[in-house]
């Protein structure tokens, strides 16, 4: 999926030097800017270049890590504390100084429940974009599934669509169907810890002994922490005590759960293939997810090269962190001039 039928882009900005390099090598056209927004001098060379392209349209997707459940922040006051949740802000600088007739703002969902100081009050984001551009932008704010827009992964997020006189925005229709990881990746070849396959990207990463056979023993859609016998243990036997999210197959007949920067452990949340019954209370494919199978399951192209100097580890964090292509698709298409 490639957003330039709809898009092309001119510049993007990176902090990483890996994704930077990451980004290059899968978008050579367009010219990567590595650095870190909140430097002025990183700020005001973005815009520079913006106004040299005649850019008309921003994307903006500030870290969602300081928002994220997953993350350290639970409360509001933690939230206000992290300066990534700020990055906001140095977008909208950019937005000012440009002036596009299109900005695109994504997040996690949780994103609209952070309170920021404005105006002497604190207000979330959508009342602040409102206030602030009221007579300049109209300002659409929502929540998608990508699994409604034929990503079969369940993954929320919320996108901010501002558009200028001229320039209009339709909600897109959520599809009929979803679409399961079954027939999303059910077609390939099974695969043990540490074997691999002659189809491209479909390689499964070598596990320790124990979280293998721990696995082995979890039927699709469990954890291993139901397990009976089989089950997560300190060195000494003793049960682990875990979430039940983690050490867990996901469903063949549901879509995805959400793909995050982790899909490399078995431990951690939702990574494990669904397996298929080999009877005997034995199940096949105990590992996590390979890169084929997450780049599927993300809407992305399955075939894409992996740049020579960048970890699997590392595509993977990425791939967490993505935006569906196919949930991106369905908004900008439905952002027209009138």
């Amino acid at each position: 999926m490639n957003l330039s039928k709809y898009i092309d882009f001119k510049l993007a900005n990176e902090l990483l030097p890996v994704r930077a390099k990451a980004h290059k090598f899968w978008h050579p056209n367009t010219e990567m800017l590595c650095g870190d927004i909140t430097n002025d001098s990183i700020k005001e060379s973005i815009i520079a270049t913006a106004l040299d392209n005649d850019v008309d349209f921003v994307l903006a997707t500030p870290p969602c890590q300081g928002v994220s459940l997953i993350g350290k922040n639970k409360r509001n006051d933690q939230f206000l504390k992290d300066e990534r949740n700020y990055l906001i802000f140095h977008a909208l600088d950019i937005v000012d100084r440009v002036s596009p007739s299109v900005v695109v703002i994504e997040n996690v969902d949780r994103f609209l429940k952070l309170f920021f100081p404005y105006k002497g009050e604190m207000k979330n984001i959508d009342s602040i974009l409102k206030d602030r551009y009221r007579g300049i932008y109209s300002v659409d704010v929502n929540v998608y599934n990508a699994a409604d827009y034929g990503v079969p992964q369940s993954r929320r997020r919320v996108i901010i669509v501002m558009c200028k006189p001229g320039v209009t925005f339709t909600r897109p229709e959520a599809l009929s169907k979803q679409i399961t990881v079954r027939e999303a990746i059910g077609d390939l070849p099974s695969l043990e810890s540490g074997e691999t396959s002659a189809i491209k990207n479909h390689n499964a990463r070598k596990h320790i002994p124990e979280h293998v056979d721990i696995m082995r023993h979890t039927p699709t859609g469990k954890s291993a922490f139901q397990n009976d016998i089989y089950y997560p243990k300190h060195k000494d036997g003793r049960r682990i005590t875990g979430y039940p999210y983690t050490y867990k197959r996901i469903d063949w007949d549901k879509p995805s759960p959400t793909i995050t920067m982790r899909s490399d452990a078995i431990s951690t949340t939702h990574t494990v293939h669904p397996g298929r019954n080999l009877g005997n209370g034995i199940f096949s494919d105990a590992r996590v997810l390979t890169m084929r199978e997450l780049f599927i399951l993300s809407s992305m192209n399955p075939d894409l090269d992996i740049p020579t100097g960048i970890s699997e580890s590392q595509v993977r964090y990425m791939i967490g962190e993505a935006v569906p292509p196919l949930l991106l698709e369905a908004i900008c298409k439905n952002i027209k001039r009138d």
